[in-house]
């Protein structure tokens, strides 16, 4: 099977690629267009090898064609994710997410591939109006980044009912693990004690979330593609185990054997009509649709998230006493 990956260049892009290298796909993955010709975190792969790297943008229609053709299924990835950033260049998710997610849908049904996994966000729900959050919780478009979601799954979905393109629309909780941005709550928390900080500064850490860990969330992506019953379904991908950032940031911690303070840094906070202060996820569907369970659980997770963020080589690539929008 030939795999597309959009956004391999990412965090879970990268684990996805490995993942799927590992279980036999031949894996294509898209890198975007830079001048210095670096790769992102393919870079950091174990398989780079094995992978056909291509530099480019999901903007370009045209460009979409010619990484689409000849590929088995298409893991859409590639999207602008900072929900600060959203805050202050809105226009740019719109371009990014909603056009171009209709370029790769486009291509596809120009080209006749046979599944399209596009990448939701468990940001579409919003602050839960009920937990578990099942497929049918409604959906609050609480930032730019998060309307923009919404909008590229239903252009997505719109090919599914108007044309028949086999889409279904893998909706991640909050995924964690190596290689994540400092953005992430866990790596700002990490990333700051490794560094030796003794005071962490944060947003703040009474919302909860469903954490998950990477490769998980690649298991979740690839037994959705192999899954025939899951075209046309919106399907999510979690825990269903909800915990604080509080209770994050003390297990971390722990775990690091660490004695830090936190203070509240007031530019992390979101506006307050926009954070969402409730995640928690029913993965029923999942579990009925392909008999996924994940396997790592928050504290097997985190260990294995430490470890590699306190290796020198791994620590210096991230700026820890900036805070990354």
């Amino acid at each position: 099977m030939r795999a597309l990956v959009t956004g391999g260049d990412g965090f879970i892009g990268s684990h996805l690629v490995e993942y799927l290298v590992s279980e036999g796909y031949e894996v294509r993955a898209l890198s975007q267009y830079n001048s210095f010709n670096h790769w992102g975190w393919l870079e950091d792969i174990n398989c780079l090898d094995a992978v056909e790297v291509v530099s480019g943008d999901v903007r370009d229609p045209h460009y979409c064609r010619t990484i689409v053709k000849d590929m088995d299924v298409v893991f859409h990835l590639a999207s602008l994710i900072a929900i600060p950033y959203s805050y202050v260049a809105p226009d740019s998710y719109v371009d990014i997410n909603v056009r171009g997610t209709l370029n790769i849908c486009q291509a596809a049904r120009d080209l006749g591939i046979s599944r399209v996994i596009q990448t939701s966000t468990s940001e579409v729900y919003g602050t839960a109006q009920y937990v578990p959050i099942d497929e049918k919780h409604p959906l609050q478009p609480q930032s730019p980044y998060s309307a923009s979601k919404i909008a590229a799954d239903a252009m997505a979905m719109s090919f599914y009912n108007a044309f028949d393109l086999p889409v279904t629309i893998a909706r991640p909780f909050n995924t964690y693990g190596p290689r994540q941005s400092a953005r992430a709550v866990i790596p700002t928390i990490i990333g700051q004690i490794a560094s030796g900080t003794k005071i962490i500064q944060l947003g703040d850490v009474s919302p909860t979330r469903d954490f998950n860990y990477v490769h998980d969330t690649c298991r979740g992506f690839l037994a959705l593609a192999q899954c025939d019953a899951a075209v046309g379904q919106t399907v999510n991908i979690g825990s269903n185990y909800e915990i604080s950032v509080a209770d994050t940031l003390n297990l971390i911690r722990e775990l690091m054997g660490s004695d830090v303070t936190f203070i509240t840094d007031e530019q992390r906070l979101r506006p307050g009509k926009s954070e969402v202060f409730r995640l928690w996820c029913d993965n029923t569907r999942i579990r009925e649709l392909t008999a996924f369970e994940p396997e790592t659980d928050i504290r097997a997770g985190l260990q294995k998230t430490i470890d590699w963020f306190v290796k020198p080589g791994n620590l210096a690539k991230y700026k820890t006493s900036i805070y990354n929008v």
